[in-house]
């Protein structure tokens, strides 16, 4: 007998599918062909097609926006500004991303990020490493709202430094504020035994992160929009169907599709006929979503995935949620590429520990014939700034982790848990 003191007392949730988390979209996962879906310009050869699964997940419909961004560095110096302004600091944009000292941009220099007309602009100058940050933020105020709505938690608005809700610090008892038990989850009516929430009850969800690269491809094709019994029936170049960059649907015949560089010192068009309409990036609800629903999944902005950049990564990883990085095994960033197994050394049977440490050293030599290293992360799709090439799903770049730009943002990414499935699919 299930959830009775009396027989045993143990504690079942009810089944029930994963509920979408607040900005998030839920994207049906499958089989596709991860890569170039066109040819390259270029002599790399680092996006070799090969079909791989992606397991069913949710991903934001849009960019992170500077608002979304202000709200996290309020709530930062809220709790932390005075005792630790270095929290603050850390966390804040670089806006001298959009100085050029051959160009008048210092007013986005200086308006850009805080000015109420950008509020719904993608932000910029954000680094991998602050973009990680902001995500795990936000995992902590959608799960602390979730608990105070179910009514096991009272809201804390005199939260100060360390004693500030994080999902972390609440599953281990760290977190000290009161806890409601007048909805006790299984416990009989007028029990005021203090109950502590885990994820096994089914309130709290999984975490918001980056999407690994595979996701991000995948959910930009939005393939759904192009099947039919089990079947793909036609490629997809872009985000959308067809191959040309202009919409040809009757009522907007003729515009630009997403927001990109168009030409040589063309970024908007002519003056009473802007065509894609931004020089710079544009609203994150700009152009039209895709099959998913998602938006300037081609340009607007690039985005950072989760990936460290390898340019054999496609040989080497799993067929099932590829993904480079790092895990609860530890750092795998360089397996198989990087790592001293791949390297051609002559004391194979003898490595040093130097060798053993620097092996990513020995066979990317950073900063003299190349910018590869542990901390390069995988950028995504093209920008406001970038050529149509760059607007295909399978193009990849990368920069290191800890720097920004002004035509990189991101968004993010959750597991789903449970049935790969729809809601309504599952319901049904």
């Amino acid at each position: 007998a299930y959830n009775d003191p009396k027989f045993g007392d143990f504690q079942v949730a009810p089944a029930k599918p994963q509920i979408t988390g607040p900005g998030l979209v839920f994207i049906e996962g499958g089989t596709f062909t991860m890569g170039a879906t066109e040819e390259t310009p270029f002599p790399e050869w680092d996006n070799q097609p090969r079909q791989v699964t992606v397991n069913s997940f949710y991903m934001d419909q849009t960019e992170v926006r500077n608002l979304d961004y202000l709200e996290y560095i309020h709530w930062l110096e809220k709790v932390y500004g005075t005792d630790y302004p270095g929290v603050v600091k850390k966390a804040l944009p670089d806006t001298t991303v959009w100085r050029n000292k051959l160009a008048y941009n210092e007013p986005l220099v200086e308006t850009y990020f805080r000015h109420p007309a950008y509020h719904d602009y993608p932000v910029v100058g954000v680094s991998w490493v602050q973009a990680n940050a902001y995500a795990s933020w936000r995992t902590d105020r959608v799960n602390e709202m979730l608990l105070i709505k179910a009514g096991y938690l009272s809201y804390n608005q005199h939260q100060k430094d360390s004693n500030s809700f994080s999902t972390e610090a609440y599953l281990a008892g760290r977190y000290k504020s009161p806890v409601v038990n007048e909805k006790g989850l299984f416990k009989k009516k007028g029990d005021t035994t203090s109950q502590r929430i885990g994820f096994g009850d089914g309130i709290l969800l999984p975490r918001y992160r980056l999407p690994t690269e595979a996701e991000w491809e995948y959910a930009a094709l939005g393939l759904v929009g192009n099947t039919i019994s089990n079947r793909v029936v036609s490629r997809k170049i872009y985000p959308w169907a067809g191959t040309s960059l202009r919409n040809d649907k009757k009522d907007d015949i003729g515009r630009f599709m997403a927001n990109f560089k168009i030409g040589s010192g063309d970024y908007m068009g002519i003056a009473g006929s802007t065509n894609d309409g931004a020089s710079i990036p544009a609203p994150v609800m700009s152009y039209w979503p895709n099959d998913y629903g998602l938006y300037n999944m081609a340009g607007n902005v690039s985005e950072w995935v989760l990936d460290v950049y390898r340019p054999l990564s496609f040989q080497e990883e799993s067929d099932f949620d590829p993904y480079r990085g790092s895990n609860k095994n530890g750092n795998n960033a360089n397996a198989k590429d990087g790592d001293y197994q791949s390297t051609i050394q002559a004391n194979w049977n003898n490595p040093s520990q130097s060798d053993l440490k620097n092996s990513t050293k020995l066979m990317y030599d950073y900063g003299v014939t190349t910018l590869i290293n542990d901390k390069s992360r995988v950028i995504k799709g093209g920008s406001w700034a970038d050529p149509p090439y760059y607007l295909s799903p399978g193009t990849r770049r990368f920069m290191n982790e800890d720097s920004s730009s002004a035509t990189v943002g991101f968004r993010c990414a959750m597991t789903r848990v449970g049935s790969p499935i729809s809601d309504k699919k599952y319901k049904k």
